[in-house]
């Protein structure tokens, strides 16, 4: 029998709807964050040339001492602060990353404080470490932004971690630096970790974002090569580990992942070390093609009353046409449109389906065209 932590384990519904759509003809793919962009040239040249030339063998469990100076530079870069190459743990991905952090900070029993709306997979993490799930209720008036007032009601001394996410998903939404800043001061008034979920840092158009290092060293920090540098599928990424933590992070990380490999982290150096010159057109891009979004999610009668101000996703509301999982169902059978049903996010989302517009512009705008012809059709 699979044990209950196996069946305690939910689908990732994103991923359920991907399998489904596959089998389908003519599709918009609005279900995954799927950046439409290519990698860097260089990443992917690095890469092909560490295969030819046999760099294909085990590495440090920490990632190469190269990737981890490039990502170290990232940050003096990005944000002004000093991240040591030994506190930073390459892994196969950030979701990886994520379960690392999960099991070298949660024991048994104790509680992990997440948003609601949240990324679906983070219920799960918390329970593969054999934790609570706690939640803080986000607001769409407020552009789904966290309060910190809101926190202190559910953070207290024998809370184990506290899970950020800015820019957020399935929200889009991007935290100032005074509620970061106040978090991290709840967490040290009551020995709290935190964890900062930073993979679609780049992407923020309308907000200026903020990484939770320029506030602390005592924190992880998840991030990747997967959105910012569109390499989903390359499975890269790391977390900074807070200076107590590094060696049990690093052991959880050597026995269940080994490290990644050694060819992905020379295209990953490759891009972190070219830099983002060309994310400004990026980020335009995106904001063009949420605005269509917007537009639509007015027209047809979804519109939450908020504007996300990055990532790449926005929650629509399709709760005066049933369920979401039957109308995800619609969508995508009849108007071959796949977006994501937002019970996957948590019960703020309930009512919700998630959209991705990483999807090209000429993608977004032939799913509204279907959608408008679908309901001006049926009555779903």
């Amino acid at each position: 029998m699979p044990s209950e932590r196996a069946t305690a384990t939910t689908p990732f519904a994103a991923m359920d709807v991907l399998e489904r759509a596959g089998e389908l003809d003519d599709v918009v793919h609005m279900e995954v964050g799927e950046p439409d962009f290519r990698p860097p040239e260089a990443a992917t040249e690095a890469a092909v040339d560490a295969l030819r030339a046999g760099d294909d063998d085990y590495t440090s469990s920490r990632g190469t001492a190269s990737l981890r100076d490039a990502i170290s530079g990232h940050y003096a870069d990005e944000y002004g602060v000093d991240v040591p190459a030994e506190r930073i743990v390459v892994t196969p991905g950030s979701s990886p990353a994520l379960l690392v952090s999960m099991l070298a900070t949660v024991d048994p029993g104790e509680d992990v404080v997440l948003t609601d709306p949240h990324y679906a997979c983070y219920p799960n993490f918390v329970r593969l470490a054999d934790g609570n799930v706690r939640t803080v209720a986000l607001d769409p008036a407020d552009g789904f932004e966290p309060n910190v007032a809101d926190y202190e009601r559910v953070v207290d001394d024998d809370t184990a971690a506290m899970l950020l996410n800015s820019p957020g998903n399935p929200t889009g939404a991007v935290m100032d630096g005074d509620t970061m800043a106040g978090l991290v001061d709840l967490a040290e008034r009551t020995d709290t970790a935190v964890v900062s979920d930073e993979v679609y840092h780049g992407l923020a158009f309308d907000a200026e974002e903020h990484s939770v290092l320029e506030y602390t060293d005592d924190a992880f920090v998840l991030d990747g090569v997967s959105k910012r540098y569109g390499m989903t599928g390359w499975r890269l990424g790391w977390v900074v580990c807070p200076p107590d933590y590094v060696d049990a992070v690093n052991r959880v990380a050597q026995n269940a992942l080994i490290c990644a490999p050694s060819f992905v982290q020379a295209g990953a150096e490759a891009a972190i070390r070219e830099g983002t010159d060309w994310l400004p057109e990026v980020r335009e891009d995106y904001r063009e093609r949420r605005d269509i979004l917007l537009d639509a999610a007015e027209r047809w009668g979804f519109d939450l009353g908020y504007t996300p101000e990055g990532a790449y996703y926005v929650l629509l509301d399709v709760s005066d046409l049933g369920d979401p999982f039957d109308v995800a169902d619609v969508f995508l059978e009849d108007a071959g449109v796949a977006m994501t049903p937002g019970p996957d996010f948590g019960e703020g989302a309930s009512s919700c389906l998630r959209a991705s517009f990483a999807t090209s512009t000429e993608d977004v705008r032939e799913a509204v065209e279907r959608i408008d012809a679908l309901l001006a059709e049926t009555a779903i």
